[in-house]
This record gives C-alpha cells, structure tokens and sequence, in this order.
C-alpha cells in the first residue's frame, strides 16, 4: 500500500494504521511505503502490525542529486534506520536506467549491502520512461547491464529477496528468465505496480510454467480457539475502523 507522500501526517497515519490491522486480520502481509517516516511514526505503524516498510535509495549517493532534490540521501538513510529500529523488515532498492553509469549502479548495490541486517526485500525496478517527464527520452539501458545488476545483488545480499520489479512489462521473456537466472527470486504480482501497468497474472504463470518455477507457498494451520480469537478481534476492528472513518469525515469538514 503506497501514498504520494513526502511523509505521513498525524492525522493520516491514525487512517493508516487501521488499514493495517485489517489487511494484517485476514492473514496477509503488509507493506507501506508513505515517504519519510520518524521514530515515532515508525514504532506506530509497528504496533499497528505492518511487517515491511519500501523506501527505495533509488540510486548512488553520487548520482542522486541529478534525479532528486525534494530530500537528501541522508533523509533516505534514516527513514530505513527508523523503519529497522522499530522492528519492521526493510524493503529497499532502486532504479536503473535513470542515465546513471556502471559505477552508480554498483554505488547503490553497496549502500544497500552495508546496511545491517540486509534488506529483507530489494526491488531492483527498470524506468519506466513517461511521456512529458525529464526523463522520457533518457537512452535505455542494455538489458544485460541490467541482469549484471540483478547477480550483483544476489551475490551481495544472499539472504535477501531481489525482487524483478517494475519494468517488466517492457521486457521480453528472455531478459526476465534471465533475470531469474542470475537471481532475482522475487516478483511484485498483479495488474498494477503502483502508478505503472504490470504484465497480466496469466502471462506470469505462462512464463513460469515455461521455466518450470513454482511460487512459494506457506503454511497456515489455524486453531478453533486461534479462529475464534480472530473473528472476535475482526469485530472488534470493525468497530474501530467505523469510528475512524468518522473522525475522518468530521475533519474533511
């Protein structure tokens, strides 16, 4: 779940959090990522039960002013050092084809390999060029530099989940089973990757099916007693999330 935040406002996040402890009472995952969040905000949305925070350092220190002036590198940096120590998993990558060179994109698998723990997740995203934005007529960038990338931060990030991000709706069958074969083990799945189209569910199947890669599956065994908890809890939710909704309301007004 994503906002087109510099960074969430008190009043925002009582919203947010709410939406976490319904999504998180179904028996999903949760992740957020909101723009810049402090200490405070961080532990918030912890309590609330979100599991991953995504704040991308989208490229090098070196080249990240060419692309971004709205918060420094350092802003980035503690958001991600908020987000660890309130207890969430990190999910942090970046961009590549933004007109950076080799070195940039081996800057940035090395700022991400120096924070401790590694990122759970790393979404490695390809630009989506959008007409009438600077960097529309940018020069693509070769596939292979970009599968390159990929090994690079499997083999710096072991443990971490490198997620083939956006992008991949431009590219074709071969550089995503390249993808995969240099490492990436991870995809972001469904019709929309926030504000970019993504390849349909049943062209990924088709495509997995073809490599022959299972999805991973995880376990879920479920009590009588745990589900009635559960259920209780989902009421009692409900209730809350109604109260919430008109709070917000009388403070539209």
């Amino acid at each position: 779940m994503g906002a087109a935040w510099r960074s969430p406002r008190d009043k925002d996040l009582l919203l947010v959090e709410e939406m976490v402890r319904q999504v998180k009472a179904v028996g999903l995952e949760t992740c957020m990522t909101l723009g810049m969040v402090d200490g405070e905000q961080a532990s918030r949305l912890a309590t609330a039960g979100l599991d991953y925070y995504n704040h991308n350092l989208d490229t090098s220190p070196e080249f990240y002013g060419e692309i971004i002036t709205t918060r420094t590198y350092s802003d980035r940096l503690e958001t991600l050092s908020n987000v660890r120590d309130a207890g969430m998993k990190v999910c942090s990558g970046g961009i590549l084809g933004m007109g950076e060179d080799a070195q940039d994109r081996s800057a940035l698998l090395q700022q991400l390999a120096k924070l401790s723990p590694h990122p759970e997740s790393v979404p490695i995203n390809m630009l989506v060029k959008v007409p009438g934005t600077p960097l529309e007529n940018v020069e693509d960038l070769d596939p292979i530099e970009f599968i390159r990338a990929i090994a690079v931060a499997r083999i710096m990030m072991p443990q971490s989940h490198v997620r083939l991000s956006a992008g991949r709706e431009q590219m074709n069958e071969s550089t995503q089973a390249l993808a995969f074969l240099a490492g990436a083990n991870s995809i972001f799945y469904g019709d929309k990757l926030l504000t970019t189209g993504n390849p349909q569910a049943d062209r990924d199947r088709a495509l997995f099916a073809k490599l022959g890669l299972h999805p991973e599956k995880i376990e879920t065994c479920e009590s009588e007693d745990t589900q009635a908890a559960r259920l209780a809890q989902q009421a009692q939710q409900k209730v809350h999330a109604e109260r919430v909704a008109e709070l917000a309301v009388d403070a539209s007004v």
